[in-house]
């Protein structure tokens, strides 16, 4: 006796019983599949998974770089805009004067910072409402402008409680102490760079 449905081989074993071998190669190869195809798509979920995180902390990371690139680029702008100035040390002071080899208190600070690639207005009173980061008394960085005496007279901080200015005609580019008289005449100051 012989059965054809599902059935991969039967043979009549005596008269009355009958040994039927069923082998299930298409619905093992199916579930098989199914598997492997289950394992396949969680092996690439978490892949993708992973990438996604990986992805999200590389955004993390460089929006980081970012906050603190700005503030190690404004110090850098800073340091150069000091050295610039600290050059001109000795330079005549002359009424409206931007420099080289003379310059007035604005004209000085304008021309420092240019050289670090930050353009200033040229006036005190338009370049402390020009500049956005206020700095108050005691909070100074070297780079930053001391508005005195009502807000005529500028300098520029170069740290250890001394700023770089052109004082007055008659006067050249020196470095003077903040002492009692810079903070009784002090109207505010200002961070230029960032």
């Amino acid at each position: 006796m012989t059965a054809s449905v599902g059935v991969a081989g039967a043979q009549p074993a005596a008269a009355d019983t009958v040994t039927v071998t069923v082998v299930k190669t298409d619905t093992a190869a199916k579930t098989a599949a199914k598997t492997t195809t289950k394992t396949d798509t969680k092996a690439s979920t978490g892949t993708t998974a992973r990438k996604a995180a990986v992805k999200k902390q590389q955004t993390r990371q460089r929006a980081a770089k970012r906050k603190i690139g700005r503030g190690v680029l404004q110090q850098v702008k800073a340091e150069r805009a000091v050295k610039a100035a600290k050059k001109q040390i000795g330079d005549p002071y002359r009424y409206g004067a931007t420099g080289p080899g003379a310059f007035d208190c604005s004209g000085l600070v304008q021309y420092a910072w240019r050289q670090a690639g930050v353009r200033l207005p040229r006036t005190t009173w338009s370049i402390r409402s020009a500049v956005r980061k206020k700095v108050s008394w005691g909070h100074f960085e070297p780079g930053d402008l001391i508005f005195t005496s009502g807000g005529g007279h500028v300098g520029m901080y170069v740290g250890h409680g001394k700023m770089i200015h052109a004082p007055h005609t008659g006067t050249r580019v020196r470095i003077d102490k903040l002492d009692a008289y810079r903070r009784s005449t002090f109207v505010g100051a200002v961070r230029p760079g960032v």
